[in-house]
């Protein structure tokens, strides 16, 4: 069990949840009437814990929209940033300035695949994936755009140390994903054991 930084609070999961998750991991588009025929499970009984594992923020949906070379093609180069904080840079204020990022497209939308908080030698820290066509506009990106924001937010010398990796290739995604073996045509492939889908213990 975990708990998450953003409110929710951690609650055990019985068998028939992990049944429904399982069918959902499968099939996110599964309907109730589908996971019922498929597990056992009533139907009306897979409604009603199905809304309240979307209202526990157990579970959500994504689209993922892949724009790298396996995809669509239009980033090239994916690398990943951790920045880390200097002392004083508190975890609320972080979490406050994510809530006042305003429901427009912006340059965190456009180039950041994913983003964390994190904690690094005591400090602060935001992990992020950042995707660009080029290098040159992975460069331009997060040192003209992604830093200058992250400092008019937290101070002119809020950031104490940039660490970068470059990723080749995405392997594991929401822990069942493993892109190149289990997935075929955008969904879990369909010889995949339910035993292999792991929903917590």
């Amino acid at each position: 069990m975990g708990t998450d930084i953003f409110s929710n609070m951690p609650r055990e999961l019985d068998e028939q949840d992990k049944t429904i998750l399982r069918a959902l991991v499968r099939d996110p588009r599964n309907s109730d009437n589908a996971i019922g025929l498929a597990t056992g499970v009533n139907v009306r009984t897979v409604s009603r814990k199905r809304q309240k594992l979307e209202e526990d923020g157990i579970l959500s949906y994504y689209t993922n929209v892949d724009l790298g070379p396996q995809g669509a093609g239009q980033n090239l180069i994916r690398q990943h940033y951790t920045i880390k904080f200097k002392l004083g840079v508190t975890l609320e204020r972080l979490i406050s300035d994510i809530r006042r990022e305003p429901k427009v497209r912006s340059v965190f939308t456009e180039s950041i695949v994913e983003s964390h908080v994190a904690e690094m030698d005591g400090h602060l820290a935001m992990i992020l994936i950042v995707e660009a066509g080029s290098d040159q506009e992975l460069v331009q990106t997060v040192h003209e755009k992604i830093i200058p924001s992250l400092r008019r937010n937290h101070g002119h010398d809020s950031i104490e140390e940039i660490r970068t990796m470059r990723l080749l290739a995405p392997v594991r995604a929401c822990r069942n994903y493993v892109l190149p073996v289990n997935m075929k045509s955008g969904y879990l492939a369909k010889e995949w054991p339910d035993d292999a889908i792991y929903v917590g213990r």
